[in-house]
């Protein structure tokens, strides 16, 4: 029996079959080579996988949560994985643009660039605690009441790639001029310029001012509420191939609930849809010129 399974391997392999193809048939040459194909790995191995995540701060504890979706990612996949996080969104868009990520955990702002200018695929909504929207914040003793008095006021806004702390506002605020935009790192920073009275008006989501407003002693009031902003996302890179895509999104899919849970993300659910969200981001670039400057015009002069 060896003897005889010894032979028939032999006999499958490509090189052999290349020097007898001469005195065979079309199709049993065929037939010998379909044979010697599946008896190879068809896919190709996935060494490495790069998650990036943004915790805004958060540091290790943000990061332990990922553990066990890490591990099970690894046992499902025969990868190395890594998880890489990030700070802010300049951080992001740096590694986006760069295609270094495999897997990224992208808020809303980060998905849509990283879609519409880096190919990203987005597979699944990240969880939300209902429906999202930027907001714009002032000191209830300031006086300010709507957008048109933020004219010739200091803004803080996110950094760019924040579709509520940076798209969102200056698509609300398009023809004011400011007498200067500060970008906070994060959301908890923008209230305590506002807590100081360095700023006149902060722009972040609802859900993170209502994580930090109680970290600030001063009163605080909602002058402006955008429209809604889908979730954030799992998002495959460039990079993956397409035989590697697959395996990667059966494992994303087949997470138990906890798992799944613990990363933050929904295997149930089909990814949002950014198609809306990208044409703010493409309205708002021609003025991103002037958000440094001071004065900041928020408008595009005509010819």
């Amino acid at each position: 029996m060896n003897s005889v399974h010894g032979l028939r391997n032999t006999w499958f392999q490509p090189k052999v079959i290349s020097r007898i193809a001469p005195y065979l048939t079309v199709g049993l040459v065929g037939s010998l080579m379909l044979m010697a194909g599946c008896a190879r790995e068809p896919e190709t191995p996935i060494g490495k996988l790069t998650v990036g995540i943004v915790s805004y701060g958060e540091g290790t504890a943000s990061l332990e949560q990922y553990d066990r979706f890490k591990q099970y990612l690894g046992e499902q996949t025969g990868a190395v994985v890594e998880l890489e996080p990030v700070y802010n969104e300049i951080q992001a868009l740096e590694q986006i643009q760069r295609q270094s990520w495999s897997i990224v955990f992208a808020p809303p702002g980060l998905a849509a660039i990283a879609i519409d200018q880096q190919q990203y695929l987005p597979v699944f909504p990240l969880e939300s605690q209902g429906t999202e929207t930027s907001v714009l914040v002032v000191r209830a003793d300031s006086g300010i009441q709507e957008l048109k008095d933020l004219q010739n006021r200091v803004l803080a806004l996110g950094e760019e790639g924040s579709a509520a702390g940076y798209y969102l506002p200056l698509y609300d605020l398009y023809g004011l001029t400011l007498a200067e935009i500060r970008f906070a790192p994060t959301p908890k920073t923008a209230l305590e310029w506002l807590d100081e009275g360095a700023i006149d008006a902060a722009a972040l989501s609802q859900a993170q001012l209502e994580e930090y407003e109680f970290e600030v002693d001063v009163e605080l009031q909602v002058i402006h509420q955008s429209r809604a902003i889908p979730p954030g996302a799992v998002l495959l890179g460039p990079r993956i191939e397409r035989n590697q895509e697959q395996v990667i999104r059966q494992a994303l899919s087949q997470a138990t609930s906890d798992i799944a849970g613990d990363a933050g993300y929904i295997p149930t659910s089909d990814a949002p849809d950014y198609s809306r969200l990208i044409e703010f981001i493409q309205k708002v670039e021609p003025i991103e010129a002037n958000v440094r400057e001071m004065p900041a015009v928020l408008a595009v002069d005509n010819p």
